[in-house]
């Protein structure tokens, strides 16, 4: 068996566990209050939709939300949609064989993605540290589709990075404090990003789906990260009822939308 240290011939001897739990530390080297967002996420979702919720997670990449979510509700089902090809390979090699998941390569950029879903409309759609690889424009259409495919009475919830750009000198002082902090990490063996993807790019069973990954979204996001207030705004005006933060850092929310 292989992991994110060594290299397999065949999607079949890959161990796609070793390759989550290297994707989570590598983003928990980012965000260390990670798991922190998922609970409150799933506390959410079991607030306003009970145990057994069917969930679409959005640009899901490994699946790291649709893990926790069946671990925690192990009657939940999940769709997990996604454009990028190598966290989808993991994604896929993780859940094979469990008719809970389903998994849907798509650009959310494209106006036909919710066609390729296999439901009309969902208890609670989930995403986390993504959303902000898409510019303001982009993003305001994406909830507009957001808002038609949750239930009334379902939520919506991103857990991102939503920069306050009235507060700079928090603001600053957070971003020294972060840095120090994934500094010290590093000098103590963690990995980071571009470290992370130099290893997929050396396992034969990631190298071409990595490849394929940077000619799609190249090496950093193109995105923007407007405020927590912004989000809360459009989604209002896209079609959600009630829209507020549920949980914060100084640089990042968990925003929650109920329908």
């Amino acid at each position: 068996m292989t992991g994110p240290d060594a290299g397999a011939a065949t999607t079949a001897g890959t161990d796609w566990q070793a390759w989550q739990e290297s994707w989570d530390r590598q983003q928990e080297w980012y965000m260390p209050d990670r798991e922190d967002r998922f609970r409150i996420m799933l506390d959410m979702v079991e607030a306003f939709t009970g145990p057994e919720p069917r969930v679409l997670d959005l640009a899901c990449g490994t699946g790291s939300i649709t893990a926790r979510l069946l671990r925690r509700f192990p009657g939940a089902t999940s769709t997990g949609v996604d454009l990028d090809p190598a966290l989808l390979t993991i994604a896929r090699g993780t859940f094979a064989g469990d008719s809970r998941v389903t998994l849907v390569e798509a650009d959310l950029k494209d106006p036909e993605w919710p066609a390729r879903l296999p439901y009309d409309t969902y208890d609670a759609v989930l995403t986390a540290t993504a959303l902000h690889w898409l510019r303001t424009g982009p993003l305001e259409a994406l909830y507009g589709q957001v808002a038609e495919l949750v239930r009334y009475g379902g939520v919506f919830l991103n857990a991102d990075h939503m920069t306050d750009d009235t507060t700079p000198r928090i603001n600053a002082a957070e971003t020294a404090y972060a840095r120090a902090r994934m500094d010290r990490a590093l000098r103590n063996g963690a990995l980071d990003w571009a470290e992370w993807w130099a290893l997929a790019a050396k396992d034969p069973v990631l190298a071409a789906p990595t490849a394929r990954r940077f000619e799609i979204y190249g090496a950093h996001a193109d995105g923007e990260m407007p405020s927590a207030a912004w989000h809360a705004r459009v989604l209002r005006e896209k079609g959600f009822g009630e829209a507020r933060p549920v949980w914060c850092s100084p640089s990042d929310t968990v925003l929650l939308a109920l329908k």
